[in-house]
């Protein structure tokens, strides 16, 4: 399991909602909840954050921590300068970008992940869930959508748009994106020295560099349900998810 490190960027300013990780979700801190899913995997893991009062709450609950205060625009680059400062010096190979505002990403999804990870061949690896384009998300530019194949478990390209579009308008399966990723530990180094690329600007999708420069991107297939928190009104849709 020490091929894995778990990496959770938290920062505390948020545009639409600041200090979002110690929001309560049934009077626990959201951030709480996914150190316990990071410590159900059996891998190493940390929160990176930028915080004191954040810092505080993970070491007040016996979690692992560190802190990276530099001001960087991505989370990415956030774990990749805290790999760089405090685990480079460890035998890792893969490092899994565990997202501060997915409580609802349960333990045996991120190993899941991982270990699919470290069975293929590519840079990065992620998760996919199969949908029907009778969903109405299908139209909803917050859900990202994912040109997967199937016979290859790669990701050949990522929107915002309702893709694949069929043009004899029959009812097909789409992909949407869950937002885990596992890198390569040099995929990730290599990654954040790249520049925004055109398809990133225009998509507002990180990932989208990464496939433009050339880096392979594979997939899992996964039934979870995720709700990510943008604002103080997502807290009640996870209070609803986790009594259903």
């Amino acid at each position: 399991m020490s091929k894995f490190l778990i990496l959770v960027p938290a920062r505390f300013g948020s545009s639409r909602f600041p200090g979002k990780p110690l929001a309560k979700i049934n009077n626990k801190p959201m951030i709480e909840y996914v150190v316990e899913n990071c410590k159900d995997t059996g891998f190493d893991y940390s929160i990176v954050t930028d915080n004191d009062e954040i810092e505080s709450f993970v070491q007040s609950i016996k979690g692992n921590v560190v802190r990276v205060d530099d001001d960087v625009t991505t989370g990415s680059e956030r774990i990749a300068l805290a790999y760089k400062r405090f685990f480079d010096d460890k035998d890792y190979e893969f490092i899994i970008n565990v997202q501060g505002d997915e409580p609802l990403l349960i333990a045996n999804e991120i190993k899941m992940i991982g270990l699919a990870h470290q069975s293929s061949d590519f840079d990065i690896f992620t998760g996919v869930k199969k949908r029907k384009s009778t969903d109405p998300e299908f139209k909803n530019s917050n859900v990202v959508k994912c040109i997967y194949s199937q016979v290859t478990n790669q990701c050949l390209y990522f929107s915002r748009e309702s893709i694949p579009f069929n043009r004899d308008g029959i009812d097909h399966d789409w992909f949407q994106h869950i937002g885990i990723y596992s890198y390569k530990v040099k995929a990730l180094l290599d990654f954040v020295e790249l520049n925004e690329s055109a398809f990133e600007r225009g998509e507002k999708l990180e990932q989208l560099r990464a496939l433009e420069n050339g880096m392979t991107l594979g997939a899992e297939l996964t039934e979870i349900n995720l709700i990510g928190v943008d604002t103080p009104e997502d807290i009640h849709k996870i209070e609803g998810a986790l009594r259903d």
